[in-house]
């Protein structure tokens, strides 16, 4: 049974996390920096590399001490190397790679898109390649063909912002907090989904890739014109946003190959209503449906532990050198031509 010590530091969560080769997670621990950036309303690069360098060591003691282990009893270390906010993404890496060099043990640079994709895996053992993708979060909004560990085909991608992004920015809007998504999520409940008239961004177009740009700033007209409640908003923008992605995400899947899985990852995917619409899609199409638990979907140790894993069990497994370095931006499908119209996030 391989043991691997996961790191995560690519934003506003600093983690920590043991899990083994047979899919049992040892110990985890995550510290929220969510009081530190809400006056802000939203992270602050600056803070969130600070609090990584204060937390991290003494939560990695914690997270052996919690498992009853040391160093000694771990076969890799494994820690986010990209894509994200690059003073924190340096150090969760370069504090892998001193426990790599101390314990002489194999260093696993993960991207952290990749932890994302493969995390569905670590609560469900039937899930098998080859599977469809949606990958939500803050930064990301893609569609992607996972066909085996280290080969990702990406189907669609968004042109300007991700839907996490767009959830935050809405919240900040309608003045609900940080973190945002979380809370429009609660707001919408109480709303009339119908009562604001809001865009679907790309809705039906032959291409399926996202925009969700216009969708904000339409939310923003909505507000500062006075005549909605924030409840409505909230609720209109949520079902405009699911609309737009059940649209999108049929038109990846009319374009590919039939997989047996539909899989939804990244800190999006622990929004219910998301979950319960992308199950009605799958069903319909004779798809199995698959989602991690919401402790999984948002960022955490657990599944950069859990891509070490999976890395470490390959036949032609190498160890990442310890010069290797991080990077801001990592895709996962390199050889993906850039969608037209799309900036740098894209």
């Amino acid at each position: 049974m391989g043991v691997v010590l996961g790191i995560e530091s690519s934003c506003d969560e600093t983690a920590a996390a043991l899990v083994t080769s047979s899919r049992e997670v040892l110990s985890q621990r995550i510290a929220s920096q969510d009081e530190a950036h809400a006056p802000y309303g939203g992270v602050v690069p600056e803070i969130a590399a600070r609090a990584h360098a204060e937390r991290l060591a003494p939560m990695i003691a914690e997270v052996l001490e919690d498992a009853g282990l040391t160093l000694d009893d771990c076969d890799a270390i494994a820690a986010t190397a990209g894509p994200g906010l690059i003073g924190g993404v340096m150090v969760g890496l370069v504090s892998a790679k001193a426990l790599a060099m101390a314990g002489d043990v194999p260093l696993i640079a993960i991207n952290h898109l990749e932890g994302h994709a493969l995390s569905p895996r670590l609560a469900d053992p039937e899930l098998a390649f080859p599977y469809a993708l949606l990958l939500v979060s803050g930064g990301h909004c893609q569609i992607l063909l996972v066909e085996e560990v280290g080969r990702y085909h990406r189907l669609a991608t968004t042109i300007d912002d991700a839907l996490g992004e767009a959830f935050d920015k809405t919240a900040k809007i309608l003045r609900l907090g940080f973190p945002g998504g979380p809370a429009v999520e609660r707001l919408a409940r109480e709303g009339d989904a119908a009562a604001v008239p809001l865009p679907r961004p790309l809705f039906g177009s032959a291409e399926p890739h996202f925009s969700f740009a216009g969708l904000k700033s339409a939310v923003l007209r909505a507000h500062e014109s006075g005549q909605y409640d924030a409840v409505d908003i909230a609720a209109s923008f949520q079902q405009a946003a699911l609309d737009c992605v059940l649209d999108r995400l049929s038109r990846a899947l009319d374009a590919m190959e039939p997989v047996p899985a539909l899989v939804v990852a990244g800190g999006v995917a622990a929004n219910a209503s998301i979950r319960v619409a992308l199950e009605g899609l799958a069903t319909s199409r004779g798809m199995r449906f698959v989602a991690p638990p919401p402790k999984l979907c948002t960022d955490n140790a657990a599944m950069i532990a859990w891509a070490g894993c999976e890395r470490l069990a390959l036949p032609d497994f190498a160890a990442d050198p310890l010069d290797f370095v991080a990077r801001p931006r990592w895709p996962l499908d390199p050889e993906a031509e850039p969608a037209r119209g799309a900036g740098v996030k894209a």
